[in-house]
């Protein structure tokens, strides 16, 4: 089920097992590119062992090598020009999106049963944590009507879209997450339709002058989870 215009599916399976005791998120970072299907097997195992209550949330962050995935929302129409790139489908909400080095990915496999069961809160919670993330680097990111993801406006006036998100909650465990553009290959996105969303560019941290490491990003995003989501599990 998709809910109203949100890039999320929802999944119900059976109830789950007690959760486990509070404590804070688990961070894993990947330096080196991590395949999509290997990262996807990743994701629901650890999915599983939290809905067990055998494993604290997770926030992983990873780079992919070059390839598109297409959301439970997406049209084969959009697919302008794979080039040679890989497509996977997606069990997230959305549509089409690009995914390469110089992107940040960041999977977050959250309980909302315990933080809150509200997926549109999470959503938004997810556009506040990239927002407090690039101010960061003094870079101004911004919501806006009918578009999901993180806006900036250039010094031409324009907008472009600098981070996108698409999520999976299954048994109120999130998946999938965030994509925050550092210094990817912006030309791949001339493939596709990025989420849908036409007559808007897509642009990066390095692309609008900030020129900033992948650790100093993994830095940043770490600090403004805790100040969006908290340290630590809700008691």
């Amino acid at each position: 089920m998709i809910v109203d215009d949100l890039p999320v599916t929802i999944v119900a399976v059976p109830p789950a097992a007690p959760a486990p005791e509070r404590q804070p998120p688990e961070w894993r970072i990947d330096d080196l590119p991590v395949d999509y299907p290997v990262a996807m097997a990743e994701m629901d195992r650890r999915a599983a062992a939290i809905r067990a209550g055998t494993a604290p949330e997770l926030v992983w962050l990873l780079e992919h090598p070059p390839l598109y995935t297409a959301g439970t929302s997406a049209d084969d129409a959009e697919l302008l020009d794979a080039g040679g790139l890989p497509v996977h489908r997606s069990g997230r909400g959305g549509r089409l999106t690009y995914h390469g080095p110089g992107q940040r990915i960041g999977y977050c496999l959250l309980d909302l049963k315990r933080r809150n069961p509200d997926v549109r809160w999470y959503v938004a919670q997810l556009e506040a944590w990239l927002i407090e993330t690039l101010a960061r680097f003094n870079v101004r990111g911004e919501r806006r009507e009918g578009r999901i993801g993180v806006w900036v406006v250039g010094q031409d006036g324009r907008e472009r879209k600098i981070a996108a998100l698409g999520v999976r909650v299954r048994q109120w465990v999130t998946l999938h997450g965030i994509a925050l553009n550092v210094d990817p290959d912006l030309s791949r996105f001339g493939g596709i339709i990025p989420c849908g969303v036409r007559d808007f560019g897509v642009t990066s941290l390095v692309r609008e002058g900030i020129l900033v490491s992948m650790p100093e990003v993994d830095s940043a995003l770490r600090a403004s989870f805790e100040t969006v989501f908290g340290a630590e599990m809700p008691a």
